[in-house]
């Protein structure tokens, strides 16, 4: 008699506990929920990687720390070399961070919910949303299914191609390298078992075809893939206009990057034709979609080049996709409010569309957020690692708030100091540099956006 008066006697307080919880949370803003949500998933993985099993040789707190954060976040700088440093067992950590950050822990969780209850509550239903920036007339629970299944059919393809390529050159347990590096390529996370990340593949069309078809899809945003599928249960392929943005600028910058970096970078010069034509290729991808992958030394290039990095990596991927960056549709947003501007037209149109005044709101304050983190924090770069040349701590802010995780090779002389300052960016920048902001600051209400063509930013 006393067992089950005991486990009602807890039952109750748990009972209204959870509800309480749960009554407390509807009312708080849906970012400071994504906020919390990256931050205990960040914390789990630095306690994880921190155990001897998950360890070859001592990593000291802070390096498992930047690690977990840098895998969570999708950037891929590190501190310590992932392929030497951790276990077979800490390189699946990394992995299923890196997973979790990628298509975000509110897909997962919510896939798993749909799939043992059939349904989102409306609290869960609004944090998903808002983790995606979705539109109102998206269904969320097919949205949700669609990001599942469109991520793990790409990277078990990718995964599949890598294994018989690595096979092909000899790389040592091929099929856990090629798993590993499908699912980084994928969610843009740019981490690699190798110490050089892909240099050694420079020349293999196989190996720079696959990961940069992986980092494109992903980048692009789980979006383009839901309006394919939405056309093609239509049997009408039709568009949104931000899947139409998303599309004709990602193939821009690839263009003119790759022009770019092919006649401003004599390092390069001395490959043959198509070795050379593939590097520049290469470099201008994985700074677009924010994987962080390099084929070729970021430290070799030309300032000219860096400053085209620059330029890509802090616009970066896409929104509703695995890519950081103040996303192609900001940058579209700014373009046309500079147009619109110069030319006195009281509308803001891009490609003939008129965007929202809320969703340019949201253009400019994610503009805004980026300078007001960017500014402190190479400031404080610029003080803690006075032997490090500005243009290098640039590069590394920049690739840090943007999770692209390309590096001129400082990330693991840093500071304790300027390690941490690169943590907060990397964070800043998983969260999104506007959600960021709104956690901190914003009210916990909900606040209706109306729009007229729904550019998401």
């Amino acid at each position: 008699m006393r067992a089950p008066r005991m486990i009602g006697a807890i039952r109750k307080p748990l009972a209204v506990a959870s509800l309480y919880a749960h009554r407390l949370m509807r009312r708080v803003h849906p970012a400071k929920l994504i906020f919390a949500g990256y931050a205990f998933y960040m914390a789990l993985g630095c306690a994880l990687l921190c155990l001897p099993f998950s360890q070859s040789v001592p990593v000291h707190l802070l390096d498992n720390l930047f690690t977990a954060v840098s895998a969570v976040s999708t950037t891929g700088l590190v501190t310590v070399d992932p392929g030497t440093s951790y276990t077979f067992m800490g390189e699946l950590v990394i992995l299923l961070l890196i997973q979790a950050g990628g298509i975000g822990y509110m897909t997962v969780s919510s896939f798993v919910m749909m799939a043992t209850v059939q349904h989102l509550s409306p609290l869960r239903e609004r944090l998903a949303r808002a983790a995606f920036i979705l539109p109102e007339d998206v269904s969320i629970g097919i949205f949700i299914r669609t990001v599942v299944i469109y991520t793990f059919s790409v990277e078990i393809m990718g995964a599949i191609l890598l294994f018989i390529q690595f096979s092909a050159s000899g790389v040592d347990n091929a099929i856990w390298n090629a798993i590993f590096h499908s699912v980084s390529a994928f969610c843009t996370a740019g981490f690699s078992l190798n110490p050089n990340s892909l240099e050694d593949f420079r020349g293999d069309v196989g190996v720079n075809a696959t990961i940069s078809a992986l980092s494109i899809l992903g980048a692009m945003g789980f979006l383009i893939a839901w309006d394919v599928w939405r056309s093609l249960t239509r049997r009408s392929f039709v568009l949104s206009f931000t899947s139409k943005v998303i599309l004709k600028l990602t193939g821009a910058f690839l263009l003119a990057g790759t022009a770019i970096f092919f006649v401003a970078d004599p390092g390069i010069s001395a490959l043959p034709s198509g070795e050379r034509l593939m590097a520049s290729f290469f470099q201008t991808m994985t700074a677009t979609t924010t994987v962080g992958f390099n084929t070729h030394p970021i430290s070799a290039l030309t300032p000219a080049v860096i400053v085209l990095l620059f330029f890509l990596m802090a616009i970066g991927a896409s929104p509703s996709g695995t890519g950081g960056g103040l996303k192609t549709t900001t940058f579209a947003a700014m373009i046309g409010l500079v147009r619109s501007t110069v030319r006195r037209r009281p509308e803001i149109t891009f490609f003939n569309r008129v965007i929202a005044p809320a969703r340019l709101q949201l253009a400019m304050a994610s503009s805004a957020y980026f300078v007001m983190l960017m500014t402190p924090a190479v400031f404080v770069l610029c003080l803690t690692e006075p032997g490090k040349e500005f243009q290098m701590l640039l590069f590394e802010a920049i690739s840090a708030i943007g999770t692209v995780g390309l590096s001129m090779g400082i990330t693991g002389s840093l500071s304790d100091i300027g390690k941490l300052t690169i943590i907060l960016l990397m964070f800043a920048g998983r969260v999104g540099i506007l959600t960021f902001g709104i956690a901190l600051a914003s009210k916990d209400e909900e606040t209706e956006v109306r729009r007229q063509e729904d550019l998401l930013v």
